[in-house]
């Protein structure tokens, strides 16, 4: 596996892409990646990938638009250098929310980002919680589309054992997400009816579901400016919930969300590390990370020698 396997990286993530080296026994690539003078992206690789494998760990995370092209071009010098095979390990995949036309014309971007991941010559792509599961379809290559629950769910069996929870979903679309932790968890859930005014922008309508007296758990995608969350905690709060925890795959956490985050009732945010957790997230002590390198280097592992991915997938 060491002579076949090489794993590259951009600048979005490196700390996740050094776990994910360690879980599967093998070194970081030699590449390096640059700016000219006015902003262009350059990138040289320092070692012969000719017949390798190739696995490019990069979020399209803030910033987005950098981070993006910094994987395309990545992949461009891997191609001409020759590899056999180019994976695109995506931990958060940029541009997911705008998967269809949500008012009159405006763009499909979720499409035209995998269309240009295609173009440049990447053969497979490996995410975590995409989100919208259709974005799959986007492409014309294979993509393995992994969820976190897993990771989140080991740490909650530890974190409340005992305790009565109630899973929550701030919105109705996240249901059977909650649900499925429910279920595994052995508790009861609730629904958030959330009426969103614009973008970024969420006013919280009705609770369905009792929360009084337990531990709710707020559970999503992402989180982003935390308005959602912090809205739906006190919802929460005000139906007479005891305590009240969040977890989520991303945390985006841009604009006012550590501020919103420190202000609010909840006790603590459970974030994996698709996503490194900025300057200010490390100001708070209301954030736990966690982290999804042995997941993806397990998937990393099972794609390179041919294996069952599937059962990564629950």
């Amino acid at each position: 596996m060491h002579d076949k396997i090489r794993v590259f990286f951009g600048n979005s993530n490196p700390s996740l892409a050094q776990k994910i080296c360690e879980s599967l026994g093998v070194p970081l690539g030699a590449a390096r990646v640059r700016r000219f003078s006015d902003g262009e992206v350059m990138v040289e690789i320092g070692e012969n990938v000719r017949g390798r494998d190739v696995y490019i760990i990069q979020s399209t995370c803030a910033p987005t638009n950098d981070n993006l092209m910094e994987l395309l071009v990545m992949t461009d010098a891997l191609k001409r250098a020759s590899a056999a095979t180019i994976t695109a390990v995506i931990p958060y995949y940029g541009y997911a929310r705008q998967d269809r036309k949500a008012a009159p014309r405006t763009p499909i971007t979720a499409k035209l980002v995998a269309d240009l991941i295609t173009t440049s010559g990447v053969d497979r792509v490996v995410t975590v919680d995409l989100h919208a599961g259709q974005i799959q379809g986007f492409f014309n290559i294979p993509v393995d589309n992994l969820y976190a629950a897993p990771v989140i769910l080991d740490y909650l069996k530890t974190r409340f054992a005992g305790e009565q929870l109630v899973m929550v979903t701030p919105d109705a679309g996240g249901t059977e997400r909650a649900r499925a932790f429910a279920k595994r968890l052995e508790c009861t859930l609730a629904v958030i009816d959330k009426r969103r005014t614009g973008p970024n922008v969420a006013e919280v309508m009705h609770l369905i579901g009792d929360v009084r007296d337990k531990v709710a758990i707020i559970l999503d995608d992402m989180i982003d400016t935390a308005g959602t969350l912090t809205q739906a905690a006190k919802a929460l709060k005000q139906n007479g919930a005891r305590s009240i925890f969040a977890c989520a795959t991303h945390g985006v956490l841009s604009g006012p969300a550590i501020e919103r985050i420190n202000n609010s009732d909840i006790e603590e945010v459970v974030l994996t590390d698709t996503i490194p957790l900025g300057d200010k997230g490390q100001d708070t002590s209301k954030i736990r990370m966690l982290s999804v390198a042995h997941l993806l280097g397990e998937a990393i592992r099972r794609i390179h020698e041919d294996e069952s991915v599937s059962s990564l997938f629950v």
